[in-house]
């Protein structure tokens, strides 16, 4: 079974041209509630996306589904979870939620209008995740590697996939039958640790998620349609074809690729750790 793919854009012409390549859910980025204080010193999407860009891509979406990240449980979330259902949300998306009752308002606010997804990036997450898999009540969870990462103090995102984090993270949800899925992907034979690695590590664990990174398409610095078109065609094209190998793939090649991904994230560390030093 293929990923489905997520790619966070506020511009209808972007979205429909993700849409025609395949890409399964749009998403309306509203969260920015202690977002620049906690990412300040990463170089992470941080958008200002509205609720009206809500209503404005709303009639371009129509084969892949609008998802909405909110703001983190707030006195005003009430109003936001309407607001965002008004405009359209096919689902919503909490972040940065740190206890069951997080969990039990946003379901509560919803009241099943919307599918929802929980963004499983603290701490304090981790350590209340049983109970709130026990609570029941979503429809997903995404581990946010991002914010996670940040929150136990590492130097790099996929420490996580390294570290066994993701993989005894996989396993709880697993359990529960609920779907799941972690992290960001680049084009095929990119990015700092090789996306082909990472697609690997998903199918590996069960994961049936991924976000497709800034850097798949960066539309901040490529601005001609036709050329985001030919990135959109060209790379989903390459990752689908992927993952249809994948089909052919042994439980062994999966473990190799579970060792090398643990060796080049060691190194990876190891640099950034001499960098921060000089």
């Amino acid at each position: 079974m293929a990923l489905k793919l997520m790619y966070i854009t506020n511009d209808p012409n972007v979205a429909e041209i993700a849409q025609s390549c395949g890409v399964d859910r749009i998403w309306i980025d509203l969260e920015t509630l202690g977002k620049e204080e906690r990412q300040r010193n990463i170089d992470s999407v941080k958008s200002h996306h509205t609720i009206d860009d809500i209503k404005k891509i709303r009639p371009t979406i129509k084969q892949s589904e609008l998802l909405v990240r909110i703001n983190p449980i707030n006195t005003d979330s009430k109003a936001e979870i309407d607001a965002v259902i008004d405009a359209g949300a096919d689902m919503l998306m909490l972040p940065m939620w740190k206890s069951v009752d997080d969990v039990q308002r946003f379901i509560c606010h919803i009241n099943g209008r919307a599918k929802t997804t929980l963004l499983l990036e603290t701490k304090e997450a981790i350590e209340c995740l049983d109970n709130v898999l026990a609570l029941g009540g979503f429809d997903e969870i995404h581990i946010g590697l991002n914010d996670l990462h940040l929150s136990y103090g590492l130097n790099f995102m996929f420490e996580l996939l390294a570290n066994g984090t993701v993989d005894m993270l996989c396993k709880k949800i697993k359990q529960y039958n609920i779907p799941y899925g972690f992290g960001g992907i680049a084009r095929i034979g990119e990015g700092i640790l090789p996306a082909e690695k990472i697609i690997m590590e998903h199918y590996r664990l069960g994961s049936t998620r991924a976000i497709l990174s800034r850097s798949f398409c960066n539309t901040d610095e490529v601005r001609d349609t036709e050329i985001i078109k030919m990135i959109f065609s060209e790379n989903m094209t390459r990752l689908r074809n992927f993952e249809k190998n994948l089909s052919k793939a042994t439980n062994e090649d999966f473990i190799r690729n579970e060792q090398d991904v643990r060796y080049r994230v060691s190194r990876i560390v190891e640099k950034m750790q001499r960098s921060n030093v000089q």
